[in-house]
């Protein structure tokens, strides 16, 4: 029988049935965890808070935020540019606290209590207990990084309540057929969680930032890379437990939700370029010049490459609609 997923009014859970089951001894035998040296290294347990420290040259490194390299930018007053990398550096503290509130801990919930829908070995749901912690300490020292540089720039957050992010995935939700509604959940926190992000290794190395902005982006890379290895593994569980019809209906929104996860969000470079001094015209030149569909395509298809791979190991682009979602979204030739 084929896994099952359900919905609850205005939030989406996973199944909470076993459906397809596995051979459990294969499955106990073939899984390593990350985490049995957890309680010694986990940020949670052995990182003080993040205090911000001494004020840095920067809040941002600006050769991640391409919108710099403008000219109308590039010839702005230095307080400008200053604002906008201080708007930029909200932009990812808010994006990394929505992203572990409302995308990882919900599905890493499901997986620790058995709602998953998957019969996986238990230490993977120990592993999840921990995973769920760990990104509870993640939300909570991003917000209070958030909160010591506003306090310190006496600048106001200018970001949409809501991210696009979820708002692109409440639209993948409703679009799903309903059998299968809730395995997009699953399927974007293994996307965003095997993604390795640049700014979890730039961002630490740039002295130019203040102190307690390198070593809370440095704690959050020590533990993502214990995340990134359990849910690549997840993933090779989840496909293989798909029956060939949930796979085909599943398959073609991957792309989607890859993009979901690492298309910039529009929305909130504008309102941070708006509060930062631009002009609404200027504004809107900047982002039609920077980010370019040719531009944003090759950027998502170069940072998604782990993901790719991934799921091209687990046989996800052998279904014809799958690949073909794929080679139109841009990701492969």
């Amino acid at each position: 029988m084929a896994l099952q997923f359900a919905s609850a009014a205005n939030r989406t859970v996973l199944a909470r049935s076993h459906r397809n089951r596995l051979d459990q001894a294969i499955v106990e035998s073939g899984y390593r965890s990350r985490f049995r040296t957890w309680e010694r290294v986990a940020t949670v347990r052995n990182s003080p808070t993040r205090e911000l420290g001494e004020s840095g040259e920067l809040y941002f490194s600006p050769e991640l935020v391409p919108a710099l390299s403008h000219p109308i930018l590039e010839q702005a007053e230095p307080h400008i540019r200053e604002a906008v990398l201080v708007h930029r550096l909200y932009e990812y503290l808010k994006f990394t606290i929505d992203l572990e509130q409302s995308a990882v801990i919900p599905v890493t919930g499901h997986i620790s209590r058995g709602m998953s829908g998957l019969d996986l070995p238990e230490p993977m749901r120990l592993d999840a207990f921990k995973i769920v912690t760990d990104e509870a300490w993640h939300a909570q020292f991003t917000y209070e990084i958030m909160r010591a540089v506003r306090q310190r720039t006496r600048i106001t957050p200018a970001i949409p309540e809501t991210p696009t992010f979820t708002v692109e995935l409440a639209r993948i939700h409703e679009e799903l057929p309903t059998q299968i509604r809730g395995l997009d959940e699953m399927l974007f926190a293994i996307v965003s969680e095997t993604l390795i992000s640049s700014i979890l290794d730039e961002l630490p190395k740039d002295e130019r930032l203040p102190r307690g902005v390198r070593d809370m982006v440095a704690d959050h890379a020590v533990d993502e890379a214990k995340h990134h290895s359990y849910f690549s593994t997840l993933l090779r569980h989840l496909w293989p437990a798909m029956t060939p019809k949930e796979r085909a209906m599943a398959g073609p929104y991957i792309p989607r939700l890859i993009f979901a996860f690492l298309e910039p969000d529009y929305t909130s470079a504008a309102l941070g370029l708006r509060a930062s001094g631009l002009t609404g015209d200027q504004v809107d030149q900047v982002l039609s010049d920077v980010y370019t569909r040719e531009k944003v395509v090759s950027d998502v298809r170069r940072s998604a490459a782990p993901t790719l791979q991934y799921f091209f190991e687990t046989g996800a682009l052998e279904h014809g609609a799958t690949l073909e979602a794929f080679e139109e979204a841009g990701l492969i030739a």
